[in-house]
């Protein structure tokens, strides 16, 4: 999902830098409301966990360059359900710019495109996951349609956002469609494995039952809103 050096360029940049800014506020309103329901160390922990998860899924696990992008395995739904939008948003945020810092700076002047790539699709699916699961089922009872229907939003969201990157950056011309077509196909075949592991992961909460108090997971995990 990271859009390569050169693809947005000169004045066609100020867009990312006010799309990012808006994510922000939208992760920092989550986050607010998070450390008022769970308390602040509870949010620290949790950021601090998905940051952690965010820079294995980004260097560590397996990534190809295709298209105008790369494929990467970014488990989103995943981290909402573990640890909640809020820790989740800002662990996808502070994971890409420990990359870009570390280990590919040449991301970095494209980091607000990439921050907006991640973290919009990540609200969508918040809010998806808010109309799909009945307030009255915990996360780790949910059924595989449920997860595939989160793991759709997110990567497809994804898929959308690189998609108006490219065009925006590079037009309409049949050889930036091509790239763009050959990036959402070969990415969109992360949604056959993402639901399979959003739910492997669930079933070993359910075995966990010690954690179901824990301030470090999502409270949600493991109890029903109402």
């Amino acid at each position: 999902m990271h859009i390569e050096e050169g693809v947005v360029q000169g004045a066609k940049m100020a867009f990312s830098y006010g799309s990012a800014a808006v994510a922000f506020g939208i992760a920092g309103k989550l986050a607010v409301e998070s450390m008022k329901n769970n308390g602040l160390l509870s949010f620290i922990f949790k950021t601090l966990i998905a940051s952690v998860l965010v820079f294995v899924f980004f260097e560590v696990l397996p990534h190809h360059p295709v298209g105008v992008s790369e494929v990467h395995l970014i488990l989103g739904s995943t981290l909402f359900l573990l640890l909640g939008a809020a820790p989740a948003a800002f662990g996808l945020a502070i994971g890409l710019l420990v990359q870009g810092l570390f280990f590919a700076q040449f991301d970095l002047p494209q980091y607000g495109i990439n921050v907006t790539t991640l973290l919009m699709p990540l609200f969508a699916m918040s809010y998806v996951a808010s109309k799909i699961i009945p307030a009255n089922i915990a996360y780790k009872d949910i059924k595989y349609k449920d997860a595939l229907k989160l793991s759709l939003v997110y990567q497809g969201g994804i898929v959308t956002w690189v998609a108006f990157w490219a065009l925006y950056g590079q037009g309409f011309g049949a050889e930036n469609l091509a790239a763009v077509s050959s990036f959402g196909i070969a990415y969109m075949s992360v949604v056959l494995v993402e639901p399979l592991i959003d739910l492997a992961v669930l079933a070993g909460a359910k075995t966990l039952g010690s954690f179901e108090n824990s301030s470090f997971l999502n409270k949600r995990l493991y109890k029903a809103a109402v």
